[in-house]
């Protein structure tokens, strides 16, 4: 979030076209075009919106879902779309290496 505040990016930004009606895994095959690394069976990736409010400045971030390399998961199906993706909206892609733990999802509380 701290790239974004200050107008940019992060340095391993993807550019990707597509439609409203993809899905995460569709999301996460396209992913693994460019990223060899994120072929590997068992790689985690978590799927965030980050977007502006027009009432707060800023961005803000919303978790949507996770998919994994090689496996189905609950989450595959769902859309951009219904999730409430907006065009100019940023989509944030967590990757995480096949036996290490996934980064925490803001669904699962510690207490």
């Amino acid at each position: 979030m701290d790239e974004f505040s200050r107008g940019n990016v992060p340095s391993s930004e993807l550019q990707i076209y597509t439609w409203m009606d993809a899905t995460l895994k569709e999301l996460t095959s396209l992913v693994k075009e460019v990223y060899p690394e994120a072929r590997k069976k068992g790689t985690h990736f978590n799927f965030a919106i980050v977007f502006t409010e027009l009432k707060r400045p800023g961005y803000r971030v919303k978790e949507i879902g996770s998919t994994m390399s090689g496996r189905k998961g609950t989450d595959d199906s769902m859309t951009l779309q219904s999730q409430k993706f907006q065009i100019g909206d940023y989509l944030d892609i967590a990757i995480t290496p096949p036996n290490r733990a996934p980064p925490p999802s803001g669904r699962m509380r510690p207490y």
